[in-house]
């Protein structure tokens, strides 16, 4: 462990300079293949990602941002496992945190030179209920493939505010990745070099949950689905900021995907009696994915696509068929130039703001 924050750090060549020995991060970068930064990747869609873009290029330097060090550490061993050439190391990141991000990033800037992939996967939905009359009401209307593939009507979530003041859902799923953005830029943004970022959102965004006024969403119930929908109208924003810069942005959903958080909506019992009716219903809609690996398609796509050739516009959905194939899909995002500028100009204020307050705090101390 080379300090606190990090586990198990790429190992950076010795090269000899006028007798003495030095390490060096720039013949590394030389050296290496395509970097890949990944927040959230210890489990789910995020580690599922991770497994296949390893198993496309073996000489990905990959790493992984985690919150948790342990689960991060099971979640490498488990890819070392099944790619043990493979170069794969962890920082710990947590993106709620906006004294983890900066910390993460100081360590993430002097172990790169650049970034190629910087995947935004990390995300929140704290303790999901379900509304049980719309869930009865739907299962007996047409809207019931809308219902669960979405989650429209059906989830209320209750959020907390985090050590910064935040929002939590807002700091995880939007800010903290923002700033991780920010701080980053120089690794994204260099001559003659193209970057992506790319987004985990989902078809729960909805303009009709999202408010300029209210931009953590504290006075309504549906702080997830703003949070998506702001990751949206970001998205869109840095293109229009960095574009000119080689630095791109998609916005991907993985489609409903079975893993802790969606497991976490329901109680166990629960699940085991309506799965079997969740895998025939996926013969009938493409955007019940169910597993990781499917859920990642999209993530993976985007790996292998020439971002300037990309529509700020659209939507990836990753998609399988009744049949099992998975593919990528593109729909047009229910989002503008206007109300995403706006998002960004009052993200930048909030992050002055923020920035003075851990300031005044360390002078506290």
């Amino acid at each position: 462990m080379t300090s606190n924050h990090t586990i198990e750090a790429v190992r950076i060549p010795e090269v000899k300079t006028g007798g003495s020995v030095r390490a060096d991060c720039s013949v590394l970068n030389e050296r290496m293949g395509k970097v890949v930064l990944v927040t959230g990747a210890n489990s789910g869609v995020g580690l599922a990602l991770c497994q296949r873009l390893l198993s496309e290029d073996a000489q990905l330097q990959l790493c992984l941002a985690c919150r948790n060090e342990q689960r991060a550490a099971a979640a490498r061993q488990s890819l070392l496992s099944s790619h043990p050439k493979a170069h794969v190391s962890l920082v710990r990141l947590d993106v709620s945190s906006m004294r983890s991000v900066l910390r993460a990033t100081e360590e993430i800037r002097q172990r790169y030179s650049r970034l190629d992939y910087l995947y935004l996967n990390a995300g929140i939905m704290p303790s999901p209920q379900v509304d049980f009359r719309a869930l009865y009401k739907g299962l007996f209307s047409g809207k019931a493939i809308h219902m669960f593939s979405t989650g429209e009507g059906l989830l209320t979530q209750k959020d907390s505010v985090t050590s910064d003041g935040l929002q939590q859902v807002f700091a995880t799923n939007l800010f903290g990745h923002f700033l991780l953005v920010r701080e980053l830029e120089p690794l994204l943004c260099q001559p003659g070099h193209s970057s992506q970022l790319i987004w985990t959102s989902s078809s729960n965004a909805r303009r009709s949950a999202f408010s300029l006024d209210d931009l953590q969403h504290k006075q309504g119930a549906e702080p997830y689905s703003s949070s998506k929908y702001a990751s949206d109208l970001l998205s869109l924003a840095l293109n229009r900021r960095y574009n000119s810069q080689g630095l791109y942005s998609s916005v991907i959903c993985p489609g409903l995907v079975m893993t802790n958080l969606t497991y976490g909506i329901l109680p166990s019992f629960f699940w085991s009696l309506i799965m079997p009716i969740m895998w025939l219903i996926r013969i009938f809609t493409n955007t019940f994915t169910l597993t990781p690996y499917n859920g990642a398609e999209a993530l993976f796509w985007l790996f292998m696509q020439k971002p300037e050739s990309l529509d700020p516009m659209l939507k990836y959905h990753s998609l399988t068929s009744g049949l099992g194939n998975n593919y990528t899909q593109t729909r047009k995002m229910d989002i503008d130039d206007a109300t995403s500028a706006a998002l960004y100009e009052k993200l930048l204020e909030m992050e002055k703001t923020v920035r003075r307050k851990l300031n005044d705090e360390d002078e506290e101390h």
